[in-house]
């Protein structure tokens, strides 16, 4: 895999962390496959404060994925840039639902060796600015992306191409996904966890609403990536430092959630 690829590694181990610890998420199969793996992490990537925000941002993202899976059944999930996450067990979905976990060809040959396909379930192995993966889903009329980890890795014209492609290919559509601001993504190239599996070229954004125009969308709002009752689930220092370093404003001017719609 390449550079970008093994940034997986990073929200891999921060999930088997904290489900391991009890806290937060509870991920077996992030467990599982952190302990087969061995990938080495070094540095800031290896940081318990790391960990407790991958897990806390995962369990964000579930929440909202359970919420509209509750309000719409039969719809089409597709989760962009899965890398080995196992939200499809997490989360689960109603019998009416089709779950398609999408990435790079060479991350799904490596899922697939903890992952079996069903009915309901299938992996796509594709570069998403290319054309071909969407036209080749089943026709229906509604679909919820998530995107958790990865619009950071797009040109921004790449990403709002993609978003374009989603938006006319659904009648009705809702996405989460989270992103760098601009500042966030400068600094990056110099203090980042991704830095230590060799990314330094990161994207970011400011205006959500800039966004959903290019891509013909409607900006619904922004949600908060460390909400107090996750944060509450640590005890004593490891709750106040958190809060006070990861949960303030100095971390949202860094990283942001972002909900839209469209169709």
């Amino acid at each position: 895999m390449n550079n970008v690829n093994k940034t997986l590694y990073i929200p891999l181990y921060g999930k088997a962390i904290v489900s391991k610890k009890g806290v937060i998420l509870s991920d077996p199969k992030a467990e599982q496959i952190w302990a087969a793996e061995g990938f080495a992490l070094n540095g800031k990537s290896a940081s318990k404060w790391l960990a407790y925000y991958m897990g806390m941002r995962a369990a964000v993202f579930d929440q909202w994925l359970v919420q509209q899976l509750q309000a719409n059944p039969e719809t089409v999930v597709l989760h962009i840039g899965c890398g080995m996450d196992s939200r499809i067990q997490r989360v689960g979905y109603p019998a009416g639902c089709r779950w398609f976990d999408i990435d790079f060809p060479a991350v799904i040959e490596e899922r697939r060796r903890y992952y079996t396909e069903t009915e309901q379930y299938h992996m796509v192995g594709a570069d998403v600015c290319t054309d071909g993966w969407l036209a080749a889903l089943p026709e229906t009329d509604r679909a919820v992306v998530v995107m958790e980890g990865v619009s950071m890795y797009f040109i921004p014209q790449q990403l709002q191409a993609l978003l374009q492609q989603l938006n006319g290919r659904f009648k009705q559509l809702n996405l989460l996904l989270d992103c760098y601001t601009t500042f966030a993504a400068k600094a990056s190239k110099y203090k980042n966890p991704i830095n230590d599996v060799g990314v330094t070229t990161v994207y970011g954004m400011d205006e959500p609403e800039a966004l959903a125009h290019a891509a013909g969308l409607a900006f619904i709002k922004e949600h908060p990536m460390t909400p107090t009752h996750l944060i509450d689930q640590l005890q004593g220092l490891e709750r106040a430092v958190f809060r006070k370093v990861f949960a303030g404003s100095f971390a949202r001017r860094m990283y942001r959630l972002y909900e839209y719609t469209g169709g």
